[in-house]
């Protein structure tokens, strides 16, 4: 106990920090002092640009890393699988691309972008459960079909780019994994729709602890095996959705978190999903900041420094797993 609730305040700890420094670096710097008296009083006109670019950033960083990692969570539980993440196994790709097809086609309904993206996702997840299952969940079979699904619908999005249409270009940074120029607006999508998956998260904790175990073994306990899987999928997926639609695709936030997790509060999912959370909106918020200086006043945008961190931690993963099983 004394280790998970140490782990849970450092990390946050951390998140707060990395939210107050990120906050007042950058091509405009401000003190914390500045910040706070600025917005209060609303007469500093270089922490109103504050305001209106580098806040909102922070915000989204945070909840969609938060939503990414439990999403995470929430995939490995219902699959059994360690590899099982938004990212990989085509749901992110999935709900960007119903996001583009549906926001180009209703411009009006942008609030309403993390919905179609969810039907995107939920279109995606349900190909990879039909296609890698057979008598089971084959880990690596399980990763191809979602490359396959990740290389279709990305395909497919592209081709929006080559309309040269002005609702694409108006739509484009909802679908790029850039998390700069965002919005007030992209603000309300984005808490109002993580918030309601990460609190259901937090509410189906224990059917994520049944769903590791094995079917026969959770039918003998009482459990609605296939409708907690469902629920549980169905909060997985718009999670991934939400994030996908304002924060365009991050890949492996939800692969490494939940790991990382495991290792520090063990894999009672009461501790799992929140302290996921907390990391994951660290991990993002981290990788957003580090984007933003390196190379300065040009950015790196967050994806990348994920894919760069996240690969090589996949091919661990899956030597990892052969190793488990007896390959060499």
């Amino acid at each position: 106990m004394t280790k998970k609730l140490v782990s849970f305040i450092v990390v946050l700890l951390l998140l707060i920090f990395v939210a107050g420094y990120s906050a007042v670096t950058g091509s405009i710097q401000v003190s914390i002092g500045e910040l706070i008296q600025g917005l209060i009083s609303g007469t500093n006109e270089e922490v109103q640009v504050v305001k209106d670019l580098r806040l909102p950033r922070i915000i989204i960083s945070m909840f969609a890393g938060a939503a990414l990692a439990v999403s995470g969570v929430l995939l490995q539980a219902v699959l059994r699988n360690p590899l099982a993440e938004a990212g990989i196994i085509g749901i992110s790709s999935g709900a960007g691309f119903t996001s583009i097809l549906l926001v180009s086609i209703f411009p009006t309904l942008y609030f309403w972008s993390p919905l179609f993206a969810f039907i995107g996702g939920a279109l995606a997840c349900f190909l990879v459960y039909s296609f890698s299952w057979r008598s089971g969940l084959s880990p690596i079979k399980m990763i191809l079909v979602g490359v396959a699904l990740n290389a279709v619908f990305s395909g497919l999005s592209d081709t929006f780019n080559y309309r040269g249409s002005y609702t694409v270009t108006s739509i484009s940074p909802t679908t790029t994994s850039t998390l700069s120029m965002k919005t007030w607006t992209d603000v309300e999508i984005m808490v109002t729709f993580a918030s309601v998956g990460l609190i259901l998260a937090v509410f189906f904790f224990s059917s994520c602890n049944l769903l590791v175990l094995q079917d026969k073994t959770a039918k003998n306990l009482g459990v609605a095996v296939m409708r907690s899987r469902l629920i549980v999928s169905a909060i997985a997926v718009l999670l991934a959705a939400v994030s996908t639609a304002v924060a365009g695709m991050i890949a492996f936030i939800g692969l490494l978190i939940p790991h990382i997790a495991r290792q520090l509060v063990g894999s009672d999912h009461k501790w799992l999903i929140p302290f996921s959370a907390v990391a994951g909106a660290l991990l993002l918020l981290v990788a957003d900041t580090l984007g933003r200086s390196i190379i300065a006043p040009n950015e790196i945008p967050a994806s990348i420094i994920m894919s760069i961190i996240g690969g090589p931690f996949l091919i661990f993963l899956i030597r990892k797993g052969e190793k488990a099983n007896g390959h060499s």
